[in-house]
């Protein structure tokens, strides 16, 4: 089997997927722009070969790229990035050398907000009801229909990138200013007291997913980020019943295969929930390294295994608490990474900087650690945000 990775150096935790690969036997040819010498040895002996080039973003230069490996090794059997940044490379890249997964036809219901609520209500789960604006008479037809506060954020966007909270006529107006009708934006009620929550998981060749799992932020995106508030997610021991019949349901509905699916919703104040948004790949970050602390296990071979026909082996241990919690440097903690690691011990899994392009949104230096209860993972959060009086 021949396997390319787009990108197999960036990020470096994703770097596992090229060894579990290579070692289910696996051909592992990479393209990407770093120079062979930065991979280091443990992803040189992973690849069978990499191929540099200058720019990712040059459709041409990558197509070349591919052609020279299927001229040298044969049919390529998978193209694959696992980042949200290269998903429509990947699809162009299949397309063009008739390759497993999707396409670009494919990508339309996972990059427009507004599709996504179409398959949302499809698959009978409730949504915030919102519209799309393509200009000033569009933006002020919504507001007047859906009310203040409202979200915007671009129909074809991922994150908080670019996402505005609209409380008042003025913020409309400096929307308006800073929007210059540039791209069609996506406008819903903002939901109050809403808890940022997920279904996460794999699908294998079929659609059928073998991998489940859930988190929950304790601050919704936008407001951690304009806040430079503390944060912290936690990878749930179990996952809400609710939560799951509604995640599985989308999942069939949008009836992609043998991929890592990451869909946000908002738990609301009566326990119900509303999807927010569907995600074709895995979510990011440290986020695979705390499912696998989490769940003792290793879905990067797990992953490997589907990709060549095997199956996926459920871990005989139970599950954990995983809590990813970050601090930021323009903040003083009472507790460093010396002191956290002496309380919490071999729970603390790993200490990590954020890059510099997250830091903004996460923080500067994240954790991950483990817990067994939900008064643990409260504890753990409180000492590590503790600040210096």
């Amino acid at each position: 089997m021949n396997y390319i990775l787009i990108s197999p150096y960036y990020p470096n935790n994703f770097q596992p997927f090229a060894h579990r690969l290579n070692d289910a036997g696996v051909n592992v040819l990479g393209i990407g722009e770093e120079p062979y010498d930065q991979l280091g040895s443990e992803l040189q002996k992973s690849l069978t070969e990499y191929y540099r080039v200058n720019d990712l973003e040059d459709v041409d230069e990558v197509k070349r790229a591919v052609a020279f490996l299927f001229y040298k090794h044969g049919p390529i059997d998978r193209i694959e990035s696992n980042n949200e940044h290269w998903l429509e490379l990947d699809a162009k890249l299949r397309e063009q050398f008739n390759v497993f997964g999707n396409k670009l036809k494919d990508l339309k219901k996972v990059k427009f907000k507004s599709e996504m609520k179409k398959l949302f209500k499809k698959a009978g789960v409730p949504v915030v009801e919102g519209r799309v604006v393509k200009n000033k008479k569009d933006l002020a037809k919504a507001v007047e229909k859906l009310g203040l506060p409202v979200i915007a954020k671009p129909d074809n966007g991922v994150g908080s990138a670019a996402t505005f909270k609209l409380n008042s006529k003025d913020d409309v107006h400096r929307f308006e200013e800073e929007w210059k009708e540039a791209t069609a934006y996506f406008l819903e009620p903002y939901v109050e007291g809403g808890k940022l929550c997920t279904f996460d998981g794999l699908t294998d060749q079929k659609g059928n997913i073998v991998f489940q799992t859930s988190f929950t932020y304790n601050v919704p995106t936008l407001e951690l980020v304009q806040g430079q508030l503390d944060l912290f997610y936690v990878i749930q021991k179990e996952i809400d019943p609710k939560l799951e019949e509604y995640g599985r349901a989308i999942v069939k509905t949008f009836g992609m295969k043998e991929r890592f699916f990451h869909i946000e919703f908002f738990q609301l104040e009566n326990g119900d929930y509303v999807a927010l948004e569907y995600n074709n790949r895995l979510a990011g970050g440290y986020t695979i390294d705390m499912y696998n602390y989490a769940y003792s296990i290793d879905l990067f071979a797990q992953y490997a295994s589907l990709v060549t026909g095997g199956e996926f082996k459920e871990p005989d241990v139970p599950n954990q608490y995983c809590i990813g919690v970050t601090q930021r440097d323009a903040y003083q903690y009472q507790n460093d990474t010396k002191t956290i690691r002496d309380k919490f011990g071999d729970r603390v899994k790993f200490a990590e900087r954020i890059p510099e392009a997250f830091a903004h949104l996460q923080g500067n230096q994240f954790y991950a650690i483990n817990a067994d209860t939900e008064t643990e993972v409260d504890e753990i959060t409180r000492f590590v945000h503790e600040r210096k009086k």
